[in-house]
């Protein structure tokens, strides 16, 4: 797969000079690779749509054609509409487009073993990230880390007739598609005629605020035979509907900052602007009784301010069971010095013990080439996290090797008002040793969101300043 990004990424550089930009350059990519696969896959679409007629046709023909082949998918009712739906050609030259219909016609993508598009969109993320274009980060949650999650979080559908799931943030669908591939290997593809039907419309959901990953996650369900509702907007400052969800697993972008003021929402326990922390809440509510997530969070998440209120709210009201601190690195290339975490779950139970397996200390961070992110990485994690998606398994400190696994009573964490990021026992060598220390991206990240920290409250004694309450501030200390 790799070889075949490198050719879509070496084309894009010649498609610069006919004024497309990487991003159009990738969403163009993704039009005509669902055609194609939709023939390879003998998935019927509109007479004169096909990719036969792509291929057949040349010069300002072929221009001419394309743009009607997007405006007749976008104008096709139900999935399909939605999929193509304002989708433009950017080709001023034909000639150009005819090169990458070719290059796209060279590989018969449904016979690689890999979530195509997902794949060839992120690889070309990767090189846009590698050149230092901004937000492709956005789009990218490694499909090892999913798979590791789905696996322990077992997202099920056979045991509920109205079993549901959502991602609230889902990029390009990576994990509403892990879930559905856990499925079916668990099942060996053998489907009741009903779960079928459920499974197909009516189990799978999201929702993304930037309208190219979500176009990606419709084509990549669709070719699926899926029919999932993933929805256009934003999750945090629109009032989510009624409805609520058996499981929810996500990986909310990175940063803190939403519209830099808390959104308007009811269901919200704790007024904050930060992003991370309201989605945790808004997870919280979309949650149904009884039902269970896994959330991807930075470490920022765990300390900043108001992140005790919001996590003394979380234990209250679910079961804050597990808790997964991830190997430095895990995001390579986008975010390489972000620490992350993933929070598992349980709605309608409060929290009596919180174990946290640190996959982190005294592990050699992730790199692309060097150390890539592989499931060895999880396996321990997923054997100590046990059989019971909710976490309620048999645990012990000991079946872990290396003493990674560890148990917090609730009393501990009420006695660090909330502070997650404090759940730590084991020692970090690398900081006794001067050959060893953090990379230069982990310690600026650090100090980055330490400063960030501070400038948060900073701004809060200047909002208290202006309201005149600066005095009976500054008599207290």
């Amino acid at each position: 797969m790799s070889d075949v990004v490198q050719k879509l990424w070496g084309f894009c550089h010649t498609l610069r000079h006919d004024g497309i930009d990487y991003g159009d350059y990738i969403e163009q990519i993704t039009y005509l690779l669902f055609i194609k696969m939709a023939d390879e896959r003998s998935v019927k679409l509109p007479e004169g749509c096909d990719w036969k007629t792509l291929m057949e046709k040349s010069g300002t023909n072929l221009s001419d054609h394309y743009v009607d082949v997007l405006r007749t998918l976008g104008q096709q009712p139900g999935l399909l509409g939605d999929i193509f739906a304002g989708a433009l050609s950017r080709f001023t030259n034909p000639v150009n487009l005819k090169k990458l219909i070719g290059l796209i016609d060279e590989t018969a993508w449904t016979e690689l073993n890999v979530d195509v598009k997902a794949e060839a969109f992120e690889g070309l993320l990767e090189k846009a990230a590698s050149e230092g274009k901004k937000g492709a980060g956005q789009y990218f949650t490694p499909r090892t880390l999913i798979q590791s999650i789905v696996r322990c979080v077992k997202p099920y559908p056979r045991k509920k007739a109205d079993f549901t799931i959502c991602d609230p943030a889902c990029g390009t669908g990576g994990f509403l598609i892990c879930s559905y591939e856990w499925l079916i290997d668990k099942t060996g593809g053998a489907l009741e005629r009903d779960l079928a039907k459920r499974v197909r419309k009516g189990t799978y959901f999201g929702q993304d605020l930037v309208a190219r990953p979500r176009r990606l996650a419709l084509m990549n369900l669709f070719l699926r035979n899926l029919e999932p509702e993933i929805k256009f907007g934003d999750s945090i400052y629109e009032n989510p509907d009624s409805r609520r969800f058996d499981v929810v697993l996500t990986n909310p972008p990175f940063g803190t900052k939403g519209a830099n003021q808390a959104p308007d929402r009811d269901d919200f326990v704790v007024s904050t602007s930060n992003k991370q922390l309201n989605f945790v809440q808004h997870v919280m509510t979309i949650l149904k009784p009884g039902g269970r997530a896994a959330v991807v969070v930075p470490d920022n998440v765990l300390f900043a301010d108001q992140a005790g209120e919001v996590f003394k709210v979380l234990t209250e009201d679910c079961n804050l069971h597990t808790i997964l601190r991830l190997p430095n690195g895990t995001f390579t290339p986008y975010s390489p010095g972000t620490k992350t975490n993933v929070l598992f779950f349980t709605k309608g139970f409060s929290t009596e013990t919180i174990w946290v397996y640190d996959d982190r200390t005294n592990v050699p961070g992730i790199t692309k080439k060097d150390r890539p992110l592989t499931p060895e990485y999880f396996a321990e994690f997923e054997k100590v996290y046990g059989a019971d998606p909710n976490g309620g398994s048999k645990r012990n400190v000991a079946d872990s090797k290396e003493d990674r696994w560890h148990s917090f009573h609730i009393s501990e964490v009420k006695e660090r008002n909330y502070k997650i990021d404090s759940l730590k026992w084991l020692k970090d060598d690398s900081l006794d040793d001067a050959d060893d220390l953090p990379e230069p991206e982990e310690l600026a990240t650090d100090a980055i969101e330490e400063l960030r920290g501070a400038v948060d409250e900073l701004q809060k004694v200047v909002v208290l300043l202006e309201n005149g309450n600066g005095s009976d501030t500054t008599h207290g200390v």
